[in-house]
């Protein structure tokens, strides 16, 4: 038996927030794969609440994506069973993102000690390993940093020569610019402030963002309720 009167804007509604989730799916998948990439150049020395936080965000973004389509099915077909699938998964990825967004506010300050510390070991095998080496002068460029805390933290580094740092230190990057360097010429922040609080500052982003999608899901929980109600009173009828 078709819905009628209100319950028809109703699942009129609950087609909008279906469309909201898809865009709300993809939206964490990109997020969590640009974390992921960011993360393993950054942070690799095993899985820690920080490195495990982008793989959260792409598990729930594709299960919401899966989740959107059993919901528009129960819609489309008015099947109570569907719907009320939907109903206890959806309330499952809220309860989810929210965990996640409250990980990641907890763990911000983790993920920063865990990039100084893994920082400082990769610099150990700058020039000892080309991928190493290639991330280290790509994370130093782009963020305009040099050394862990500063320039002087390359001069504890075997592989590097007394009174030298990399030449993706230099302001204006030249073959040798850091053979023979002046401090004005180099980057004088560290990398661990500048990415660490990068890494800090979107991870408080992600989390907004989480706690902002749970807030329409709640929305489609009490549309679908609402529909799940009216089927049952149409079989009751019938």
């Amino acid at each position: 038996m078709a819905v009628e009167g209100g319950m028809k804007c109703v699942k009129f509604l609950l087609y909008v927030l279906l469309l909201a989730f898809c865009a709300c799916a993809v939206g964490l998948i990109a997020v969590g794969v640009g974390a992921q990439l960011v993360l393993s150049q950054t942070i690799t020395q095993g899985a820690t609440p920080g490195s495990l936080l982008p793989v959260v965000i792409i598990a729930v973004g594709a299960f919401l994506f899966m989740v959107a389509f059993v919901g528009c099915c129960g819609a489309c077909k008015e099947n109570y069973c569907l719907m009320i699938t939907f109903a206890i998964f959806l309330s499952l990825i809220m309860l989810v993102e929210v965990a996640a967004a409250i990980a990641g506010y907890v763990f911000r300050d983790k993920v920063m000690l865990e990039f100084n510390k893994d920082f400082r070991q990769q610099m150990q095998n700058y020039r000892k390993d080309n991928r190493t080496t290639l991330a280290l002068d790509k994370m130093q460029e782009d963020f305009k940093c040099c050394g862990a805390a500063n320039y002087t933290d390359w001069e504890g580094i075997p592989s590097m020569p007394k009174g030298q740092v990399p030449d993706s230190c230099c302001i204006n990057v030249t073959k040798d610019c850091g053979v023979s360097f002046h401090v004005k010429n180099i980057y004088p922040e560290g990398c661990v402030e500048k990415i660490g609080g990068w890494l800090r500052r979107n991870v408080l982003v992600v989390a907004a963002a989480a706690l902002g999608i749970a807030f329409v899901e709640v929305l489609g929980i009490v549309f679908a309720c609402c529909l799940v109600k009216s089927i049952r009173s149409g079989y009751e009828v019938m």
